[in-house]
């Protein structure tokens, strides 16, 4: 009798460690995907009916903030939880991810489960100089259909559902051909309200819906299979829109990203998060969910207090830090080096700090300069970059220029409720420099206790790391 009370006693611990019902965990990320461009988020062009319904059945964080805005460390330091400046290589666009820095999926895996992803995951980048010989973000699939088919019957899985969209380059007119209202779209400040940029954000629209309608395909396919109510759907991107001043910068426009979970009864809906939350509070997020240690390597903080309405304790962030070294070497050749920036978000001001103001932030602008040879390199091509370009020297449009591609300050200072769009650097007011002082030493206090190579005066390798880019095919497009 006693023998059958000390089994019972053991079984029951087991099954309190292990939960029955540990949820599924949907990742689906897009590439190149910006605030605030989706219907929740108040765009009234571009249709988003999947995102619009996650946040109508779960908790739309209305600011959220990537690690960096270049694919490869954002997408790392979403992995490990971990800001990209303490990863090493995949700091850098095309570089890789040493497999000492533990990633959620790799996690979860010895714990019971399903693990995949599909399409674009962590990168661009190569796996094998870092020690891995599988994506970070799980064994590719076929399809999502195909990854829960391959599931082991009871077990909880992890997918990555990655996408390429709306990464450049577009079908131009595709906008217009697929309905959207070109007319009634209304670029940011910073740039000129002209039929060629408006037609660019049009053709990026329609890539923003293709993903909403593929995400929506994922939910019909949980909803099919009765998984959906136990499953974490999250529903992100991986940085700003690829435009001027967006992508590989750190404004708003380059930095903040949608963001959606949905968890069944467990998230009250329709709930509007206004907390300033980072990317890198997934990985803790989703182990912590499944009942999985949390590394005490990982900087980021579980969302789920905030998901579940319950007390936060200690109160949540008041500030986000993020930042960039390199995204691809445009500067004069034949220097390998990026534009490191760090910054820091209050909901009042953006910090910026420049390390290098002499380097171009967008790379050099004549052709044949850098070491990847055209003029912008670091900015993406399209309509509205052509446009800037071609008008450099219009008295008009010169500002647009000078906002996206001239040379900045070794500090900049944004006041939000005055600047959305954050155009007017303040830095130099003489009636904000105590506000800078101060955003300017909690930086570098962050920065310092989160271990950056570039507030601790060591040695900073950034700038060294090979770019793997280089060595793709010739003729194929190159991903950045």
């Amino acid at each position: 009798m006693k023998w059958l009370i000390v089994i019972f006693i053991w079984l029951s611990a087991e099954l309190a460690a292990q939960p029955m019902d540990r949820p599924n965990i949907l990742l689906a990320i897009a590439d190149d995907w910006g605030w605030p461009h989706a219907g929740a988020l108040g765009d009234s062009v571009v249709r988003t009916p999947t995102f619009d319904r996650l946040a109508a059945e779960g908790m739309l964080f209305e600011r959220a903030f990537v690690s960096s805005p270049s694919c490869t460390p954002s997408r790392a330091a979403l992995l490990t939880g971990q800001y990209h400046w303490r990863l090493e290589e995949s700091a850098n666009l095309w570089s890789t991810l040493q497999a000492k820095f533990p990633v959620y999926p790799e996690l979860l895996d010895p714990a019971g489960y399903h693990v995949g992803s599909w399409r674009k995951a962590w990168g661009p980048g190569r796996v094998e100089p870092g020690g891995r010989t599988v994506n970070p973000a799980g064994k590719r699939h076929k399809s999502f259909e195909a990854f829960l088919d391959a599931r082991p019957e009871g077990e909880p899985f992890c997918f990555w559902l990655g996408t390429s969209d709306p990464h450049r380059p577009y079908e131009e007119g595709a906008g217009a051909k697929a309905g959207i209202d070109v007319d009634a779209i209304e670029p940011p400040s910073f740039y000129p309200n002209v039929p060629e940029v408006r037609g660019d954000m049009a053709d990026y629209f329609t890539e923003v819906e293709r993903f909403d309608r593929e995400v929506g395909q994922a939910l019909a396919e949980l909803e099919r299979r009765g998984l959906l109510e136990n499953t974490i759907v999250v529903m992100t991107s991986d940085h700003g829109m690829p435009f001027p001043r967006c992508k590989s910068n750190l404004y708003d426009s380059g930095i903040r990203v949608p963001l959606v979970v949905r968890w069944g009864e467990r998230v009250t809906v329709g709930r509007r998060a206004p907390q300033l939350v980072s990317l890198v509070d997934l990985a803790p997020t989703f182990l912590e969910a499944a009942g999985v240690a949390v590394p005490k390597e990982m900087t980021g903080r579980s969302l789920l207090p905030l998901i579940q309405g319950g007390s936060v304790d200690p109160p949540w962030r008041d500030a986000v830090i993020y930042g960039m070294e390199r995204h691809t070497p445009a500067q004069r050749a034949p220097s390998w080096g990026g534009y490191p920036c760090r910054a820091l978000r209050t909901d009042r001001y953006l910090y910026i700090r420049n390390w290098f103001p002499e380097r171009w932030p967008a790379g050099i602008p004549e052709p044949g300069a850098s070491t990847r040879g055209p003029g912008l390199s670091d900015c993406d091509d399209g309509p509205t970059k052509r446009w800037l370009v071609a008008h450099r020297e219009d008295e008009k449009a010169r500002r647009y220029w000078d906002l996206a591609f001239a040379k900045r300050p070794g500090e900049e200072l944004y006041v939000i409720a005055d600047d959305p769009d954050q155009i007017v650097n303040r830095a130099g007011d003489p009636e904000l420099q105590s506000v800078k002082q101060e955003l300017a030493k909690r930086l570098e206090a962050e920065l310092q206790r989160t271990g950056d190579p570039r507030a601790l005066g060591g040695e900073v390798l950034f700038d060294e790391y090979p770019y793997f880019g280089q060595t793709r095919a010739p003729g194929r497009k190159q991903d950045h």
